[in-house]
């Protein structure tokens, strides 16, 4: 007769198997966005991008990963290197962990919490905090600069996101992202909070650094910031983070504002895909068109333009709601 696994080990297998399942998922879409991103580029330059590896440049992607985990970690003799090794991980791993609450579908939720808005946004900040980590652990004051560009980022810019998110969970009476998907069943979320669309998608490429927002790396000014120490896995962790925090910035956009997984005569799941990668498109559209924004105008749009709009769009939703 079989001994049956205890109920602990049944959840710790269904913990690692969930795991490895969403590690899968964001390892395929990030190695597709990196190539996804320089054929954009490349697009809007007049030019064809990666061409040779592959079909199309295809497999760009895996070389680049085989090129990296060949290339020899190199560090200072000045880096703190506890945090030096540790920073590149926590940031993939903070990342990472905005998915855990991402309704794919209906059912397909790896954690269906109460309070899933509040939670994603939460793990979204301290994934910022390892920039900071790792520029300041680097002994580079470029690095330093870069760290402390990104904390100063988030903090103007996190306000504006969350008063636009607000917004939308007004008009649900809920943080649980599944009950905001299924209140867009009769109309988007786009439609009825058009500047919180607008705000939410300003705010999140600051958020997620990317140009014309990118002032931690700001190659000319800062010569790659935080990451100018960081070389081989370590700096890959630190890509691998960078593009999980654009896709999970844009599940999120297709959560609260475009109806998630709903559609017509396509499976929800894929619906949901051709949200996302529109989003993205869009992103990378904006990165390969607009010139970087100076510190002092970053600051400025966030707390004079942004956070005044922010706020006026919570007033008159809760203004609508009231009446």
């Amino acid at each position: 007769m079989g001994v049956g696994l205890s109920p602990f080990w049944i959840r710790f297998i269904d913990v690692v198997v969930v795991a490895v399942i969403l590690l899968a998922f964001i390892f395929i879409n990030v190695m597709f966005l990196t190539w996804m991103e320089r054929k954009v580029a490349g697009h809007i330059q007049v030019r064809y991008g990666p061409m040779r590896t592959g079909p199309h440049g295809l497999l760009q992607p895996v070389a680049d990963a085989i090129k990296l985990l060949c290339k020899e970690p190199m560090a200072l003799p000045g880096v703190d290197g506890f945090i030096y090794f540790l920073s590149p991980m926590l940031m993939f791993v903070a990342a990472m962990m905005v998915f855990i609450v991402i309704p794919f579908n209906r059912g397909w939720v790896v954690s269906d919490l109460e309070y899933g808005l509040i939670f994603a946004f939460a793990v979204s900040g301290v994934s910022s905090f390892f920039v900071l980590a790792g520029g300041w652990c680097s002994n580079n004051k470029w690095s330093l600069l870069g760290g402390m560009r990104a904390i100063a980022q988030v903090l103007a810019y996190e306000v504006p996101l969350i008063l636009a998110a607000l917004g939308v969970a007004l008009l649900s009476g809920s943080f649980n992202l599944v009950t905001i998907v299924e209140d867009q069943a009769g109309l988007w979320n786009l439609v009825r909070q058009p500047l919180g669309f607008l705000l939410f998608m300003v705010a999140g490429l600051a958020e997620i650094n990317r140009a014309p927002f990118d002032m931690a790396e700001a190659e000319q000014e800062l010569v790659a910031g935080y990451l100018t120490e960081y070389s081989g896995m370590r700096f890959a962790m630190y890509y691998l983070g960078e593009f999980s925090r654009l896709l999970a910035n844009a599940c999120l956009v297709t959560t609260l504002f475009l109806g998630g997984w709903q559609g017509p005569v396509l499976p929800p799941i894929i619906w949901f895909f051709i949200k996302i990668y529109a989003v993205i498109f869009f992103y990378m559209w904006i990165r390969w068109t607009y010139p970087r924004l100076r510190v002092d105008q970053l600051s400025t749009f966030s707390w004079k333009f942004l956070l005044p709009l922010s706020l006026i769009n919570l007033g008159v939703t809760s203004f609508v709601l009231v009446l």
